[in-house]
């Protein structure tokens, strides 16, 4: 009798253990199957949240059907204390397995709100974009200047601590535009010490977390803009007649300011090589500017005759050789342009009316095109 109630019993345990083996692989595979997703989502988790909430969520936007399993798997994998705040786009179809990795990954927030210092050359502003998770597309949704009153909806977005952040500079700005936009980033903390020097920082995007510090910001501009250059300078062209990377980041520089269009960076580069071989002075406007302005902002009107008559170190009407330094932080491509001219005879060039230039070999045949210039400006005064 004994015998056979343990031999039942047996026989019921090892039911059982079959019975939770395939209750576990039935449990696994569910957490690791594709989910009921249709659309892309983003989950906002807040500092503070726990998973129950997490899941919750997610079972209300129809991304989980069974939240208590996703909980226990997150707690099966020792990931349930490593949950992350900020936002997240959970793309169609995901498995609680990967929603359970995205949200505990953490790094820089992948959807929601995107808040972008945009540090211009006449101005420097801050815009805040929504991403639409359906789409894949940017809306902007707040706008103002740097340095103005900070909108609540966006002080709001700081203060929650998962926005995405970033600093934009553009191709062109000097080093105290970059110090002063900065002082005025509503999400970074810090001070900068000093302006940088002219032209040693990289134009681009950077990523930034909220509280970031500014200096260490700047640190980062300073090595892209140091590795561009010395790998430009690596492939520099034979013979020209710019001695160091110093000289070639001070001709970029004026390239940069003398044209926003890719395309004629190289010619323009063409134009200053050129006129320097000839022992030629350079007479660019931007470098005169820069002189009177001292690159704290654009000037605001036209030069004066006698501006460009009075001798100063950036005045290269007067001067027959590169201003001491960079007159503004020139991006990639102009550094390339400047190591790497277009091989032409061109001696001059002057704005065209459609936002590039055309170029001249003689002064004859620039006055016609000066005239042309003239004429076109007139036009639109009368307008």
């Amino acid at each position: 009798m004994w015998r056979s109630i343990a031999s039942n019993a047996l026989t019921l345990f090892i039911v059982i253990g079959i019975g939770i083996g395939i209750a576990i692989a039935m449990a696994k595979n569910r957490y690791e199957t594709p989910g009921p997703l249709s659309e892309a989502v983003c989950l906002s988790i807040p500092r503070g949240a726990n998973l129950k909430q997490v899941t919750d969520d997610l079972q209300k936007m129809g991304a989980v059907e069974y939240p208590v399993l996703m909980r226990l798997g997150a707690d099966y994998t020792e990931k349930a204390g490593d949950l992350k705040a900020g936002n997240f786009l959970i793309p169609p179809q995901s498995s609680m397995q990967t929603i359970v990795d995205l949200v505990t990954r953490g790094g820089q927030s992948t959807c929601g709100s995107d808040i972008n210092l945009r540090i211009g050359v006449a101005a420097s502003d801050v815009q805040v974009r929504e991403l639409d998770p359906t789409s894949g597309t940017f809306e902007v949704t707040e706008s103002f200047v740097a340095g103005e009153p900070v909108p609540d909806a966006v002080a709001n977005l700081i203060a929650q601590g998962f926005a995405r952040t970033r600093v934009t500079m553009a191709e062109g700005v000097t080093s105290w535009q970059v110090a002063d936009g900065l002082s005025k980033a509503p999400f970074m903390s810090g001070e900068i010490d000093s302006v940088p020097e002219e032209g040693s920082l990289a134009p681009g995007s950077y990523e930034v977390s909220i509280g970031g510090d500014r200096a260490e910001l700047v640190t980062r501009m300073l090595q892209a803009q140091e590795e561009i250059l010395a790998a430009a300078w690596a492939g520099r062209a034979d013979d020209l007649p710019i001695t160091s990377a110093r000289e070639a980041l001070i001709l970029a520089s004026i390239i940069e300011k003398e044209t926003g269009v890719a395309d004629e960076r190289p010619w323009v580069s063409s134009v200053f090589v050129n006129r320097l071989n000839q022992g030629m002075r350079l007479q660019t406007d931007p470098s005169v500017i820069y002189g009177i302005t001292k690159g704290q902002g654009p000037l605001g009107r036209g030069l004066l005759r006698s501006e460009l008559a009075n001798p100063t170190p950036f005045n290269t009407y007067t001067i027959p050789a590169l201003p001491p330094t960079p007159i503004a932080n020139p991006g990639r491509e102009a550094i390339e342009a400047a190591v790497r001219p277009a091989e032409t005879d061109f001696l001059f060039f002057v704005a065209d009316g459609t936002g590039g230039h055309v170029f001249a070999k003689t002064l004859a045949e620039h006055n016609v095109n000066v005239q042309r210039w003239r004429q076109i400006e007139q036009q639109r005064a009368n307008q």
